[in-house]
């Protein structure tokens, strides 16, 4: 079976549930070592003394690594990369020396009898965000390269005329990643090469940036990453392990590993920053927006600017002739936060869709309704047309088959079994349709089979599986045919898996490889004994494509139970219904669905990075703390998705659908709590604390 869009099982799977595909750090080389990293326990300050030969007297152990002796590093654009470059010390859990030892256990047991003195100033640390704080700023830029700020019209003009003004703030806290594959690197360094198993989303970038900060040449760079546990953006660029893991490798002259423990996670591998959101929403007392204002704060490191780029979304989202978006971003105390799963579009569209649902509870419309009366016909900023949107469509569909008709008018006034409390909610999703230039070798051998080339990155997404679908439908074969080859930086160069944007920008280049080589096929070209070859490259393809608004839509529907005693949140059901260009593999993206939208409702009632002033760290970070959505708090999730065609995408056809499922889920589950009670909570996650002392007696 090869035909697009049919649910073909992974064809790893055997391997992963059978053990026998190995991740970064089941590579052990003959002779590797081990390594440790020792982080700071102060906020900010200096390295005053750190005693080593203490350290190295101890059994087993190779080497201690400080700032003191470390090899010296070429900036690479990444502050948090510059590993004990100096003794300066800028947030809590940064790395300020590296154990080398025979084993894990001895590399640990060494790190953690490391003395460190640190010089400390009188005042605490500066890590709490405010949407006041007085280091906010505005950057020249936000992720990704959008603008910082954007004005169309007169907001302030919208506001004063509107017949009804909604202005309020929500805030989400800070989220962490934690794939179940922590960060891990296995690197061997020999005769002047440089070998790495990396747990990466994208290998090619590894390989330029570990050239720039090591001054070795890109062609003495391979870097691996053949099975990779999740990553959910966090491995979208190298964090700072692969980086110690070289540094040790070149200095010890031996293959080293070294892997983050789960609560390393929280402080040297990225996380979504905290926000802030002012919306500030005007309307027409039939509905009408006449304005759309969004103010975003949030934070970043001293070390190195990142600022989320929160406020994008609603730039995309609704008609109003006033429209206005602001960014500003704060530099603490604290470690950088990098991509998290729709970075800007999740914690936007949280704010954006509340505000939205206070504003049709204000004019008593219905939710729906309301969106669907803001439908643009064209991007409401930049007037551009949309390649496709139908979203109106997801929208409708969804209340169809939700049951929305049957909703209560009124919150917190449907009751089951005496003790709850039930309500429905929902909000709209969007991402962005992006592809990225890529590569790719297609190769027919004489036996019929055909090998395909390709620096893709399979995260867990099934992305190796629907890479031989679509080589196997270009070439008019059967997926048992293809020997797809993924997951290293010797294959032809490929984007990195992120932005939603991998499989089109793979499947690009593999349809134009494989057409290519179709083509030599029928023309009578004869296949020689090690293979006839086609390449392709989409540099300029990418580069021609209609300047037009690409993103791919959703609507998102929940049903809430809430315990009047406790203030109990539980989920009932939960349906999304998507419009994301043509669905590849049925199994697969249905997945990918569910497990964005499971994301969302973690992050509406569950997640929270508990900030610790005092010692500037956030207090709950591990697993036992930190609290994910299990299995018990996820309901039966339908998903749904319409059979959208669009001409002005991939030669494949698809939008992306690994993030939008997260976006607008929190935003539905919140709406729903407040439609079941009648109580708005605008700070994620919604717990029974917010909700308890406010509820009516049963």
């Amino acid at each position: 079976m090869s035909a697009l869009g049919t649910p073909l099982r992974r064809l790893e799977g055997r391997d992963k549930v059978t053990g026998s595909a190995r991740y970064a750090f089941e590579h052990t080389p003959e002779g590797c070592v081990h390594a440790w990293p020792v982080q700071s326990t102060v906020a900010f300050g200096r390295v005053e003394s750190i005693d080593v030969d203490a350290v190295l007297a101890m059994p087993g152990v190779i080497d201690v690594i400080t700032a003191d002796d470390a090899e010296h590093l070429n900036d690479a654009d990444d502050g948090e990369l510059l590993v004990m470059q100096s003794r300066n010390v800028a947030y809590r859990g940064q790395v300020v020396a590296l154990v080398v030892a025979e084993s894990l256990e001895t590399a640990r047991e060494a790190a953690g009898a490391l003395r460190v003195e640190y010089l400390t100033g009188e005042v605490g640390p500066d890590v709490v965000l405010t949407g006041d704080h007085p280091k906010l700023y505005a950057p020249e830029t936000v992720n990704a390269g959008f603008a910082t700020d954007t004005a169309v019209g007169d907001i302030d003009q919208a506001l004063a005329e509107a017949d009804v003004v909604v202005d309020r703030t929500y805030t989400t806290p800070a989220l962490f990643n934690n794939p179940m594959e922590p960060h891990a690197s296995v690197v061997t360094w020999a005769d002047g090469r440089l070998d790495v198993v990396e747990s990466s989303q994208g290998t090619t970038s590894t390989v330029q940036i570990l050239a720039k900060l090591f001054d070795i040449p890109v062609d003495d760079i391979v870097v691996r990453a053949e099975h990779v546990g999740g990553g959910f953006g966090s491995k979208g660029s190298p964090r700072p392990n692969v980086v110690l893991a070289v540094m040790a490798a070149r200095r010890v002259g031996r293959p080293v590993k070294i892997a983050y423990t789960r609560q390393m996670m929280f402080s040297i591998a990225g996380y979504r920053t905290p926000t802030v959101s002012r919306m500030r929403l005007a309307a027409t007392r039939d509905g009408r927006l006449l304005g759309i204002s969004h103010d975003a704060f949030s934070q970043t490191s001293t070390i190195e600017e990142f600022t989320e780029q929160t406020a994008e979304a609603v730039r995309h989202m609704y008609a109003a002739p006033h429209r206005s978006t602001t960014h500003r971003v704060a530099a603490l105390d604290v470690p950088t936060p990098r991509w998290m799963r729709a970075p800007g579009e999740c914690p936007g569209m949280y704010a954006v869709e509340s505000s939205i649902d206070e504003l049709a509870h204000e004019l008593s419309i219905d939710p729906v309704e309301l969106r669907v009366l803001n439908e643009p016909a064209s991007d409401p900023e930049t007037g551009k047309p949309f390649s496709s949107r139908h979203l109106v469509d997801c929208l409708r569909r969804g209340a169809e088959a939700f049951g929305w008709d049957g909703r209560a008018r009124t919150p917190g006034t449907r009751r089951e079994g005496g003790r709850w409390l039930v309500g429905t909610g929902m909000a709209s999703s969007l991402y962005p349709a992006m592809t990225a230039p890529s590569s790719a070798c297609a190769t027919a051998h004489r036996d019929g089979s055909y090998r395909v080339e390709i620096n893709a990155t399979d995260i867990g997404t099934g992305a190796r599986t629907v890479l031989a679908q679509i080589a196997a439908d270009a070439l008019g074969t059967v997926v048992d045919r293809i020997d797809i080859r993924i997951g290293s930086s010797v294959h032809p160069l490929g984007a990195i898996a992120g932005g939603s944007s991998g499989t089109a920008s793979w499947g690009w280049a593999v349809t134009k490889a494989c057409r290519s080589l179709t083509e030599k096929l029928a023309s009578g070209t004869e296949i020689p004994h090690d293979g006839l070859v086609a390449d392709a490259d989409t540099t300029d393809d990418v580069e021609a494509m209609d300047d037009v608004d690409r993103h791919a839509y959703g609507a998102q529907f929940v049903e809430v139970r809430v315990d009047l005693d406790s203030g109990e949140i539980a989920i009932s059901r939960m349906l999304g219904v998507f419009a994301a260009g043509r669905i590849l593999n049925g199994r697969t993206a249905r997945s990918q669905f569910i497990g964005g939208m499971t994301m969302g409702v973690s992050m509406a009632l569950h997640e929270q990075g508990v900030m610790d002033a005092r010692h500037g760290d956030y207090a709950n970070h591990d697993l036992a703390t930190y609290h994910v959505a299990a299995s018990a708090d996820i309901p039966p999730i339908e998903v749904e998705w319409l059979d959208e065609q669009d001409s002005h995408l991939n030669p494949v056809g698809g939008k992306g659908i690994g993030e939008i499922g997260i976006v607008g889920a929190a935003a539905a589950v919140a709406n729903a709590v407040w439609h079941a009670t009648g109580v708005r909570v605008r700070d994620l996650p919604v717990q029974p604390d917010a909700l308890v002392s406010r509820l009516p007696v049963r």
